[in-house]
Parts: C-alpha cells; structure tokens; sequence
C-alpha cells in the first residue's frame, strides 16, 4: 500500500491542462458581471412590481356612485369618511383594502305584474286578451288577483262581521334608488360578484325579490281598505298609500332604499264580470250625475228664490225649538224672489189697509148727514159711483130709459162700435203705467 501511494505521488499532471490566473480573473469578473446584471433586472422588476402594486390602488367612482372602503372585511373610517364621494381615490390595494361601489343616484323601475290575470308570450306582444266565457271560473294558482273591501260591511255572519269582498286585477311599476349605502350593503343581501360581472346588476338582481315580495305585501294590506270602484278610477290615493306602507316597511329592516314612487299602470275588474261591472258602473256614475244636477238646481232655486239663507231660513221654520225672534232676525235677511214678493205682499198690505181707513173716515164723515137726509146721501153716494165708472172704465156711453107708460116694449140699439177706440184707450192705459213705472 505504501508503495502504491508512493507510485501516486510520483504522477504529475501535464502543464497544459492547468489553468492560468489570467484565465481565472476573466472567468470571476464575467461571473460577477452577470450576478450584478441580474441583480439589477431584479431590482427594477420589483420596483415596477411594487408600483404596480401601489398603483392598483386607484379607483375612481362615478358622479352616481358612493363608495365603501373595506379592509379585511370591515367597513374603514368614521362617519362621513365611512364614505368615498365620486372622483379618484387611493386605497391600500386587494386584499387589504377592497371598495364596494353603489348606485345612489340611480333610479331603478321594477314592473309587478304578481295582481294580473295570466297571459301567454303571444297574447303579451299583440296587447290583445283571449276571450273568456261568463262561466269560465278564476284560477287562483294561475291568475293574480287581490281582495278590495265591499259597500256593506255591518252584515254579520255567525260570530264574523260579513262583506261582500271584490276581486281585482290590477299592474304596478315601483321606481327606488339607494338612499344610504351603509345600510343597504349591512342589511341587505347581496351575491357574490363573479368575474364578467357588473355590479349594478348584481344588486338589482339580488333586491328584486326582496322589493317584490315587500310590495306585494303593502298592496293587499292597503288595497283592503277600498272599494272596486275606488281600486279601478283612483289613480293617485291608493298609490300614495301603498308607497308609505312600502317605505314603512323598508325602513322597519333598516334597508337603506327609498321608494321613489309607486304607480298604478292598469287595474280592471275579472274578465268573466267585465260587461256587468260597466254597465253597474254606467249606471252608478249616471245616478251620480243626475244627483249632482238636482242638488244644483235645488241650490240655484233656493239662491235665485231666496239667497244664501234660504236653507238656514228653512231649518228654522221646520224646527220647534227655535223661537220667534230668532225667526223674525232672519226674513231681512231673505234676496231674490222672496224677497220681491214679500215687500210686494207689504205694500198690498198697507194699501188694503189705508184703503179700509180711508173709506172708514168717509163714512164717519159722511154720518151726520145721512142721519138726517139718508135718501138723498145715498142717491149721492150712487151718483158719484155711476160718474167714477162711466168717466174711467167705459169706452163707450149709451143711456137707454124707457117710458112709462109702456108694457113689454122691447128697445134695441144697433151698435157699429169703432175697433179703434178700444185700442186708443189700451194705449193710453199703457201709457200710464209706464209713467208711473219711471216716476216711481
């Protein structure tokens, strides 16, 4: 073994397969080279990287728009910081901080059709419905509908109050918009958005069925308190109802959603009753009309016969308990025709009256002397009346005496009276009473 270690010794490696230190210098500084190259393209590409980073943190939110900042889940930031107005902002990028943005300034329509009759694809495009027999029943499983109170509502059936309940279909559009976006995105339910994925209508999905059923459940509270007639022509009351007791009930959640409006797009009656319920509705509104015109009348009667207290002057007059003077305060205040005929019926009155008194003073005058001449005051009192009528009443004058010697002799006068002596004195008649119309 010795001597093998001795051969091994003894063996020396050719001049030409060493290396020289020229050669090694070279190789090292092209080794170290490389290494610092790599370094450098290293160090470049985690700047850009990290900028990238940083850059990533920029989002801007549009002018319709409120953001929320997360971080790690929790909502950053108190009170108005809570929330991010439109413009660019920087946060710290995914996944420590991440940004929900929500539409608060969008108006979103939602038609509900849940209270229609059912209808197929075609018979929605062509706007036409399908004929139904009177005698065709409604399907509830099938077909919308909702429950209106009735007129009489004081029957009582057994140990319940009756009604004769109405069945009406009725469409409605709900306009909403997020009002406070931290509630909304703490309260409400929202899916997951998937890549492709655009928010907005992530959210308008995912609150559809939670408006749809709140909705659905304000319209039969509220459309229980009306009558048919009012569900079909009210076109703003029972919107206006059902728009408080929807926000009602949005708020009670805490939802952060406002309830635009609310409108009523088309209401009708069932299809088998539809021919009965508008000839009833013709002749409601006809019986409406007729009434209204009566009361007017009745009201221009009483105004043009005796004014504005004609009806307290009626009550009062049909009323024991209201005494005379009472009364007697309100016939002055009588206008119109009433009021005419009253100062009419005065004036006969006090002409009656003064006529009686003068004709009594006559006769007072006249009784001395008719005690003692008696016959020769009434044959004047007869002359002075045979004078009046012949001078103002008559128009023509004939004075016939027969004699008297003679028995059954018959007289007789042929008159060819004037025609125009009459109408002379018509117009002369006329022509006084107007003169006295004007003097008055």
């Amino acid at each position: 073994m010795k001597e093998q270690k001795e051969d091994n010794k003894d063996v020396r490696v050719p001049d030409t397969a060493k290396p020289t230190v020229h050669e090694l210098d070279a190789a090292g500084r092209s080794l170290s080279e490389a290494l610092q190259v790599s370094f450098i393209i290293l160090k470049v590409i985690m700047i850009v990287l990290v900028l990238a980073f940083l850059a990533s943190g920029f989002k801007a939110v549009d002018s319709n728009e409120q953001a929320l900042v997360l971080r790690f889940g929790k909502i950053r930031g108190v009170g108005e910081k809570r929330l991010l107005g439109p413009g660019l902002h920087w946060i710290l990028p995914y996944p420590i901080d991440e940004i929900i943005k929500i539409p608060v300034e969008t108006q979103v329509n939602l038609p509900i059709d849940s209270f229609w009759y059912f209808q197929t694809q075609q018979e929605i495009l062509s706007g036409q419905m399908r004929p139904v027999r009177p005698d065709q029943p409604l399907k509830p499983l099938q077909d919308g509908y909702c429950i209106t109170r009735g007129e009489k509502q004081d029957e009582v059936i057994g140990d319940f109050a009756g009604s004769d309940y109405s069945i009406v279909h009725s469409k409605w559009q709900l306009t909403y918009q997020i009002d406070d976006p931290e509630r909304f995105f703490i309260n409400v339910y929202i899916e997951d958005v998937k890549p492709g994925d655009i928010y907005f209508d992530v959210i308008t999905g995912s609150v559809e069925p939670l408006l749809r059923n709140t909705f659905e459940d304000a319209v039969v509270t509220a459309l229980v308190n009306y009558t048919i007639d009012e569900a079909i022509s009210s076109q703003d009351r029972i919107p206006k109802h059902i728009k408080r007791l929807l926000q009602e009930k949005l708020d009670k959640i805490e939802s952060g959603i406002k309830v635009v409006s609310v409108q009523l797009t088309n209401s009708e009656c069932p299809r088998q009753v539809k021919k009965a319920f508008e000839a009833s509705t013709t002749a409601s509104q006809e019986s409406e009309t007729e009434i209204t015109n009566a009361r007017t009348y009745a009201a221009n009667t009483l105004n043009e016969a005796s004014g504005p207290v004609a009806e307290k002057l009626y009550a009062a007059l049909h009323d024991e308990s209201i005494d005379e003077q009472t009364r007697e305060l309100l016939w002055p205040q009588l206008a119109g025709t009433a009021r005419e005929k009253i100062a009419d019926a005065r004036t006969y009155r006090t002409e009656v009256v003064e006529r009686a008194r003068a004709n009594a003073n006559y006769l007072e005058s006249i009784l001395p002397e008719y005690r003692q001449r008696p016959e020769l005051v009434l044959q004047k009192i007869y002359l002075d009346a045979i004078e009046q009528i012949l001078g103002n009443n008559a128009d023509e004058k004939f004075v016939v005496q027969t004699t008297k010697g003679s028995k059954g002799t018959q007289i007789r006068v042929l008159l060819n009276r004037d025609p125009k002596l009459k109408s002379k004195r018509s117009n002369e008649q006329a022509e006084q009473q107007n003169q006295q119309t004007v003097n008055r």
